[in-house]
Order: C-alpha cells, then structure tokens, then sequence
C-alpha cells in the first residue's frame, strides 16, 4: 500500500513540471490532475476517469500507471458495469387438445361416409340379404348395405408442418472510427467492458485517426466534442465533454457524461 496522491506529486515536483504543463501534455483539465494528487477522487464524474487519468498521468511522469489503478481499485474502487439479462426463450407448448379435435373430425367423416351410403342402398330398392352386415354404434345396432364396394373415403386431413425457428444469428461488429478534427482528445478504447481488453489509451491529437471494429466497445472520453465519430459509414455523436459511452452495431448508448 502507498499514497497515490503524494507519490504522483513527488513525482511531478521532482521532474520540474508545473500542472499547466502537464495538462498541456496530457490533455487531462488540471483541476483533475490536483483531485488525483490530493486523492479527491470524488470530482471526477466517475471511477472510469479516474481510472484512466490516473494511468495516463502515472506514465506520464514515468511511473507505472497499471500499479497506481491496482492501488486504487483496492482502496477505493466499489463500481462494478450492470449485467444485462438476457431474454429467456420461450417453450413450445404441446397442443394435445388440438390432437383430440382432429381425431374427432375424422370419426364424425367415417360415419357420414357410412350413413349416406346405406341411405342410398335402401333408396334404390336394394336386397337386404344379399349385403354385408355392418356394425354401427358399438355393435348395438346392424343394417344391411349393399356388396358394391363403397365409394372411396376422403383424403386424410393434412397436418402443417411445424413452425422452426429461424437459426441465431450472430451480432454485427461496430466498425468505429474516431477523427480528432477540432483539437486534440483524450480517449480510452476497451474491447466490450472496463475488464476487457485495452484496445487504445492516449490522445488523439488535431488531424489523428483511430479506428476499431468489435461486437461491443467500452470508450472513456476526454473531450469528445473535438471529435468526428462514424459508426458503420454514418455519422454519430459523444456527449461533449468527458463522458462514458457503449458503441454496438446498433448505436451509442451513453453510460456517464461530466
């Protein structure tokens, strides 16, 4: 354990360095660069600034910035990124009901079909005796139709096919490009969350480019309204100032803005 606040002066003290000169150098306002040396962490607008101006004037002043985060995430840190649910699927109800209905039609057919031929056979005169014996209702009652073979039954009721669900899809990549067009900007890139993979940490300066193309993008941002964003060939926009933002293929989402 060590101060971060009187080491990070020290540091600066022993360099010769004032803070007008550092926040020329870092981009970073020098009211922050004074809260990080008197650990008054709390003007920040939120624990990612600090996080990441305390790297970037940590290197600054040739010191290891990942040590000085590893120290503040012990003493300090309490902030965690919300989980999102996801969606349950939902289950395929079986319709048993709907088995019973169908069966039911089919007997109701089979017994008009029978019905309208021994109707027939006695209109036309013909001799009971002559005939097949044919057992109606369960064996309770018996009539007499003829032998001349009966006319074909109805075509079996067709069934439709069961609905299959379109196969998932996997999410589209954000293609992000980021121009410092109106002055220089300090930003920090991570690959879907602050613990994901640091993918750019620095300041773009007046006339840089950088570009990055993943599902999901954590960004921290130090002046974003000297920026130009397009996300997949259109143009999107930063809350002007530091902010905090989550770019998908499907847009910006703003998580914290100063």
């Amino acid at each position: 354990m060590f101060d971060i606040g009187n080491s990070l002066r020290e540091a600066r003290v022993r360099q010769g360095l004032d803070l007008n000169r550092v926040e020329a150098d870092t981009k970073i306002r020098a009211k922050y660069l004074q809260a990080l040396e008197e650990e008054n962490f709390e003007i920040l607008p939120a624990e990612t600034y600090v996080k990441g101006f305390l790297r970037t004037y940590a290197n600054y002043l040739r010191l290891d910035g990942q040590l000085y985060v590893d120290e503040f995430n012990s003493r300090f840190a309490t902030y965690d990124e919300p989980i999102v649910s996801q969606p349950r699927a939902r289950r395929s109800r079986s319709r048993p009901v709907e088995s019973n209905f169908v069966a039911v039609g089919l007997a109701g057919i089979v017994a008009v079909t029978v019905l309208v031929v021994v109707a027939w056979q006695f209109g036309t005169g013909g001799d009971p005796s002559s005939s097949d014996v044919v057992d109606l209702l369960g064996g309770q009652t018996t009539v007499t139709v003829a032998s001349e073979p009966p006319p074909p039954p109805p075509p079996p009721a067709t069934t439709e096919a069961p609905l299959v669900p379109p196969p998932a899809t996997e999410p589209k990549s954000a293609k992000l490009i980021l121009t410092a067009v109106y002055g220089p900007c300090w930003i920090s890139v991570y690959a879907a969350s602050p613990a994901g993979e640091l993918l750019y940490e620095g300041t773009l300066e007046k006339g840089q480019t950088q570009r990055f193309t993943k599902k999901r993008l954590w960004i921290e941002v130090g002046a974003a309204e000297n920026l130009v964003v397009a996300l997949n060939g259109e143009p999107v926009s930063f809350p002007d100032g530091p902010s905090v933002v989550v770019v998908t293929a499907e847009g910006v989402e703003v998580v914290s803005s100063a």
